[in-house]
């Protein structure tokens, strides 16, 4: 997609240049921060027109791809031929900017015009020499070790004879030096624009880094979960509603919808309050999207030859989440108030990479580790840790507007101690967290043999992780919304179909409404907790803070409470010291096994009085899968995947597993209603032998009458 007009490498000494994708970029002021009051008159034309100030960054970065030769030869080309016209067809958009404004009574905005002006620099993304790896988020194997670079140190493993190990997590690679290597001439990305080796670090190499504001005795301390899926429905388009509305492709790069099914850069008010939801409460028809993530694995996707798709370098395999959890919480510092009707939110900056950092709201992580968050990294999990991505929404409102000019002044985030600022309001905050099972990449060979993975975004913008973002949309009912707002101001855990108890039995538990899974669904079958989830007496599916495995199930990772995790190693289930001894982790039994012995069928009993049947626990202690409770659950690897569990009761549970052990035949004895007393067991065999002595009586009678005869 773009050149490298900075330097070239030769191949193999033959002394031809080889153009190198990806190591330049466009760079201009971003014109619509600066736009911070425009009328309501002239805001639909002033969004079209910022609309077309990407597309002409768009065209002008795919001719700069298209021009490596040229630059080579002349490197004034870049700028006369790229960055100057550009320049000219930004200013006829900027002098139409102002014009629709004054038309309608408004003041032109000061230096309107000395934003017309672009750059083309260096991106950064050029292999170092020798392969080194020019990021900081690079891996160099050594003698059977490697070693993370970036923020500390990190053994990523004990490789073997030259063998070297991804992140830790077992990856074997050639014994290469990791982060430059071999990338087919340094293109990084299937598309040739990012990403590079070098937007990656090992999370263990991160330290922990999370803090929250110590609540005040008159916080909200209550959270509100909505449950709407991971986008099974596979809603995709390339529009902006919000930042360009009425434009198609206006955002030049997919999103992932869930919720409202109507969402498009043409959808209006009415047709939002209308539309399908994908919410288990159907009074949720809010719109929540942000860019898709894709493997760089050469798959065409069906965008592939589509604006905002493969033609504007967004290329690969869409990733469908594993998990998404919708989770609305309080304020450290008071109550909240409702969130307006349609109100609209867009936290992170697209632009960001260009941009720089002031608007950036990205946070990376892998389950296990959410205590250590990365802005401007992707972070290499380890083997059974999965990626994450954080949204933490804005949490403060101005009182007035659902959305502003630049759609961002109506919001602000709280400062450091939960204050919001003077003329703000706290209202609820949406804590979005988005679960993907992509396994670290290889970068010695530039993802050749475990694909890269990275997010949709505007071209120039390389596909850096600190390009990342969200979007909300507010279409709550109000009695919905009231019912949130009661919720977190009284300090209850609520919603997503479990009431009160935050999903209890329906598999929603936790404090936080997260129910220890990635969606707050703990276990693969999305029980995570509650009576039939194996989360504790209480419901949660896997402790206090929602911790119950990351997936709530096969590695039992603990994640925790969005951007606040309890910090957990692999096979550790949360903050480690659950309601009832839990570890979190699956412990649902994700093959119906335990300590490697088939086991019955629970059996049901009548359901409790919120109507969810309830397993039947025979006399013996026979570990029955999905069988909760507060025995003092193991999570972790033996949480229910194919290790085994090990639930309550411990020797005793084994030792009725032992060969010669029967359960059944205990559950045929209950099923009869007998305890097993010799008395009543003798009691049962007279009739049965008394019948015996007349059938034997009555056959030498018969024998006895036939000699007669």
């Amino acid at each position: 997609m773009a050149a490298n007009v900075y330097a070239s490498a030769t191949d193999g000494g033959t002394g031809d240049a080889q153009v190198l994708s990806g190591a330049a970029t466009i760079d201009c002021p971003d014109v619509a921060t600066q736009l911070t009051a425009v009328p309501d008159q002239a805001r639909g034309e002033v969004d079209k027109e910022l609309a077309a100030l990407d597309a002409q960054i768009a065209d002008a970065y795919k001719r700069l791809g298209e021009s490596a030769d040229a630059i080579r030869q002349d490197p004034g080309f870049a700028e006369n031929a790229i960055a100057g016209p550009l320049k000219d067809k930004r200013a006829a958009v900027l002098a139409r900017i102002g014009t629709a404004i004054e038309r309608v009574g408004g003041e032109r905005p000061q230096g309107l015009d000395e934003l017309a002006g672009c750059a083309v620099r260096d991106s950064g993304n050029a292999p170092a020499d020798n392969g080194q790896d020019g990021g900081d988020g690079g891996e160099q194997a050594g003698d059977g070790q490697d070693q993370q670079a970036g923020d500390g140190q990190d053994q990523g493993g004990q490789g073997q004879d030259g063998q070297d190990q991804q992140g830790g997590d077992g990856q074997q690679g050639d014994g290469d030096q990791q982060g430059g290597g071999d990338q087919g001439g340094g293109n990084g990305g299937q598309a040739g624009n990012g990403p590079v080796p070098g937007d990656y670090v090992s999370i263990k190499s991160v330290q922990p880094n999370v803090s929250t504001p110590q609540p005040s005795g008159d916080a909200s301390t209550g959270t509100f979960t909505s449950e709407c899926g991971v986008n099974e429905n596979g809603v995709f388009n390339s529009d902006n509603v919000i930042a360009a509305p009425g434009v198609s492709n206006g955002a030049h790069h997919f999103h992932d919808y869930i919720g409202n099914q109507a969402t498009n850069a043409f959808v209006s008010d009415d047709d939002l309050a209308r539309a399908d939801t994908s919410c288990q409460d159907q009074r949720d028809r809010s719109s929540y999207y942000w860019p898709v993530l894709r493997l760089q694995n050469g798959t065409e996707e069906r965008d592939a030859n589509s604006p905002g798709g493969g033609i504007e370098g967004n290329a690969g395999e869409i990733v469908t989440p594993k998990d998404v959890t919708l989770t609305f919480v309080g304020n450290p510092k008071g109550e909240v108030t409702a969130m307006p009707r349609l109100l609209r939110i867009i936290t992170g900056d697209a632009k960001s990479f260009v941009n720089g950092p002031a608007n950036a709201n990205a946070s990376w992580s892998c389950t296990g580790f959410e205590d250590r968050q990365l802005k401007d990294k992707y972070p290499l999990c380890p083997q059974g840790s999965d990626v994450v991505r954080t949204f933490a929404f804005q949490s403060c409102w101005d009182g007035r507007n659902i959305d502003s000019a630049n759609h961002r002044t109506h919001m602000a985030f709280t400062d450091a101690e939960g204050n919001c600022p003077a003329g703000f309001q706290p209202i609820p905050q949406l804590v979005q967290r988005i679960v993907y099972d992509v396994d670290a990449p290889s970068l010695n060979d530039g993802g050749k043999t475990v694909p890269l993975f990275a997010v949709d975004s505007f071209p120039e913008q390389l596909h850096k992780p600190i390009t990342d973002h969200g979007d909300f949309i507010n279409v709550f009912e109000e009695d919905l919304m009231d019912e949130m707002v009661a919720c977190i101001n009284e300090g209850r855990t609520c919603g997503a179909g479990g009431g009160d108890n935050g999903g209890g039995d329906t598999g929603n538990g936790g404090d936080d409404g997260n129910g220890g899974g990635d969606t707050g669904n703990g276990g693969d079958d999305g029980n995570g907790g509650g009576d039939t989830g194996n989360g504790g007496d209480d419901g949660n599916g896997g402790g206090d803070t929602g911790n119950g495995g990351d997936d709530g199930g096969d590695n039992g990772n603990g994640g925790g409470e969005q951007p606040t995790a309890t910090p957990t190693e692999p096979g550790q289930g949360g903050d480690g010291g659950q309601d009832d001894g839990d570890q979190g982790g699956d412990q649902g039994g994700k093959d119906d096994q335990d300590n490697g012995q088939e086991q019955p069928p629970a059996t049901e009993k009548p359901a409790d009085d919120k109507g969810t049947a309830q397993p039947q626990q025979p006399d013996v202690k026979v570990s029955t899968p999905a069988a909760g409770g507060d025995a003092g659950d193991q999570g972790g690897d033996q949480g229910g995947a194919d290790a085994g569990n090990q639930d309550g009761g411990g020797q005793e549970a084994q030792a009725a597993q032992v060969p010669g052990s029967l359960p059944e035949l205990d559950d045929q004895a209950q099923a009869q209603g007998g305890s097993g007393s010799l008395a009543e067991t003798g009691a049962q065999l007279w009739p049965a032998a008394i019948g015996g002595v007349l059938v034997i009586f009555g056959f030498f009678v018969l024998r006895s009458v036939r000699r007669g005869a």
